[in-house]
């Protein structure tokens, strides 16, 4: 389906017909003035748990809360009308057992109206996302370079780079598929491995760091803009310096106040 053709949001089995049609477009967003903007450009807005970072300056995406990710996608899915809306689960809602994991994403869809949630799922997980596609929740899964298991693989290191690695990874994309995911985002994947998992898929796979051949592509908006700081991954294209743009504009403001320009007359009320 072209984006200029939709009148209505994307739901998740457009998205899943797009493989092998048309590439997909997608960027995170945690606000309604960023979500808004991105709406009828992207074909789903992922609200991630990458916000524990961008959002609230977060060393890593471990100490995301359920309710705030409910609280973001809230406000992302009643400020958009045309992205499909994916929500991250954060780390510990749903590790524990298959009816935790339940309990939460049912929690997430019902309350915020997103059309699906992301997992990050090894094959260990496989039976969490076959348990909840049975229950009726769309299940995205997240493997490769996982950010809630960066204590265990000792940071946010590229993953798949020997055939062990690499192997593990397709076999936790394969764990998935079976169990029921409609998609694979693969993060931080060797593109060796990211190419021939979508190969092999049947259903699209998101690439953040993987490999161009993937069906669909994610990144951080806030990368995207120039606000994600001064060291970037490299997989990142930044396309413009919105920082930059950002602090002219206060530093003008500023300015103005100290120096007796604003408020004019213009801008006050009764006179």
């Amino acid at each position: 389906m072209s984006i200029h053709s939709r009148t209505q949001r994307m739901t998740v089995p457009q998205l899943v017909a797009m493989k092998s049609q048309q590439k997909i477009v997608s960027l995170t967003a945690y606000s309604s003035a960023i979500a808004k903007l991105i709406d009828p450009l992207v074909d789903f807005i992922l609200v991630g748990d990458s916000t524990a970072m961008v959002g609230y300056g977060r060393p890593s995406t471990l100490s995301m809360q359920l309710e705030e990710i409910i609280g973001h996608t809230r406000a992302v899915v009643d400020s958009t009308r045309l992205a499909c809306v994916i929500a991250d689960m954060p780390f510990g809602s749903y590790q524990e057992s298959n009816e935790q994991a339940f309990r939460n994403c049912a929690q997430v869809l019902a309350r915020t109206g997103c059309d699906a949630v992301k997992l990050e799922a090894n094959q260990a997980l496989a039976g969490t996302v076959e348990f909840l596609v049975a229950r009726g929740i769309p299940v995205m899964a997240h493997v490769g370079l996982m950010p809630q298991f960066v204590n265990v693989m000792g940071g946010f290191k590229a993953q798949g780079l020997t055939a062990e690695t690499g192997a593990r990874i397709a076999e936790d994309a394969r764990a998935n598929l079976q169990a029921g995911a409609f998609s694979l985002l693969l993060e931080g994947v060797a593109e060796g491995v990211a190419r021939q998992i979508t190969l092999d898929s049947a259903m699209p796979t998101i690439g953040i760091g993987a490999s161009p051949a993937c069906d669909g592509q994610v990144l951080v908006t806030e990368d995207v803009l120039g606000l994600g700081g001064e060291q970037m991954p490299r997989f990142v294209k930044q396309y413009a310096d919105v920082g930059a743009v950002i602090r002219d504009a206060c530093e003008r403001f500023a300015d103005d106040v100290r120096h007796g320009r604003f408020p004019e007359a213009r801008h006050c009320y009764g006179l």
